[in-house]
């Protein structure tokens, strides 16, 4: 049976926020994380959970973090790695710490957070690691060569360590949102929002809920023979 402790990163917003809400729903205590302090039992109705305030590219910060829930005895079953930023910029204007921020937040924080909370799946023998990353990591967007680039990198990081542990019945796969409805999408205009939208075969835009339904799958019994891979949630606007 598998550990109903799920580590979700970047929590106290958007699509992090509607896949804690779908864990706790689902029977799971939430360890959630975020830069800033964050009231996790007030936004998910539940005390069964715990926010820890957490720089995912700060490793020293990440071990003390994982001192602290290993001595509560909430080691997860279930990673989701879901922290991210965006700094978008056309590529000749882009700035060194544009690059720097967004790869060390996307990517980097994947490599930290797995590294250290892996270690006691591979013990137990099971587990589930689940990566957010983008459709910009699959077709590209331009403005978004350090976003599209970290995401990207998340499909060869998924593939490549659902190789090495899925002999221990840990499985390690990517979810690659598309447009989902957020407080981004409503300040485009009317105008904005039409272009998008004839970019998308399903003609409207995700919802948080959609990504959530999928981990909550992939974290399942049911995902058990699913890994190594990234799926599209995105209406069909990129197709292989």
């Amino acid at each position: 049976m598998l550990n109903k402790t799920v580590l979700i990163t970047g929590v106290s917003r958007g699509i992090g926020l509607s896949i804690a809400q779908a864990f706790a729903g689902n029977g799971y205590y939430v360890v959630g994380t975020s830069r800033s302090p964050f009231d996790l039992e007030t936004a998910l109705g539940s005390n069964h959970c715990i926010h820890i305030p957490l720089d995912v590219t700060d490793r020293e910060a990440i071990k003390k973090a994982h001192e602290k829930i290993s001595a509560s005895n909430l080691l997860p079953g279930v990673i989701v790695n879901n922290a991210g930023i965006t700094k978008d910029q056309i590529f000749l204007r882009m700035k060194d710490d544009d690059w720097d921020e967004v790869i060390n937040t996307n990517l980097s924080s994947v490599f930290n957070i797995t590294k250290v909370f892996l270690k006691p799946m591979v013990k137990a023998r099971e587990g589930r690691v689940i990566n957010i990353s983008s459709v910009a990591g699959l077709m590209g967007n331009p403005g978004q060569v350090n976003y599209s680039s970290s995401k990207a990198a998340i499909g060869g990081f998924t593939k490549s360590l659902a190789k090495e542990v899925a002999s221990r019945n840990i499985t390690v796969n990517s979810i690659a949102p598309g447009f989902i409805s957020s407080d981004m999408t409503k300040a485009l205009s009317e105008e904005q929002q039409s272009q998008i939208l004839n970019q998308i075969p399903a003609n409207k835009f995700g919802d948080p809920k959609d990504i959530a339904d999928l981990a909550i799958f992939l974290a399942s019994e049911k995902g058990q023979y699913i890994t190594g891979q990234t799926i599209s949630v995105d209406g069909g606007l990129y197709m292989i």
